[in-house]
């Protein structure tokens, strides 16, 4: 628990997270991702996609544009928070940016008709930016739902055990 003026707080581990080497290793690997992606759309990817049969070409347009989207999502949300790290933004004011950011998009299933047929390089962009997603959105969980109204909703499990036994140690001395 901090102190905040009168009231104890529960200490957030999400804020915690934020501001931690582990999140900035986190944006590191996240802004290298995409940058990887756009080398790779724009290169190698573009040579092996004009290569495909058509319906691994449909699959391959898809995913990409799926990669491409998820991609600058999490860019959004990464940049959003490490303004918030620099002091540039509080995390109140990215909170209410954060509605812009679509963090729930629909993964990508990875099989299918034309799914093995992709280039290999591609399908791990595609899972490491799955992978990204999901750690993202654990992290924003963590920040944005820390939890405090099923603190204030919910009982103490301990509280309530302890009002039991004062209950009946009252009675008892009583």
């Amino acid at each position: 628990m901090r102190q905040t003026g009168s009231r104890e707080e529960p200490l957030s581990f999400g804020r915690a997270y934020a501001h931690s080497q582990t999140f900035s290793e986190l944006f590191q690997a996240g802004m290298q991702l995409v940058e990887e992606t756009a080398a790779y759309l724009d290169g190698e990817g573009r040579v092996a996609a004009s290569g495909l049969n058509r319906p691994a070409s449909i699959v391959y347009a898809t995913e990409s544009m799926r990669l491409t989207t998820r991609l600058m999502q999490l860019a959004s949300w990464l940049l959003l928070h490490r303004a918030v790290n620099e002091g540039e933004m509080t995390l109140d004011q990215a909170a209410e940016e954060k509605h812009k950011i679509r963090l729930d998009q629909a993964l990508t299933s990875m099989r299918g008709p034309g799914w093995d047929e992709l280039p290999e390089d591609f399908k791990a962009l595609i899972n490491r930016s799955v992978s990204l997603q999901k750690r993202v959105q654990m992290i924003d969980t963590a920040l944005f739902d820390d939890g405090r109204s099923t603190l204030e909703e919910a009982p103490s499990p301990v509280a309530s055990q302890l009002a039991v036994l004062q209950d009946a140690f009252e009675k008892r001395v009583g």
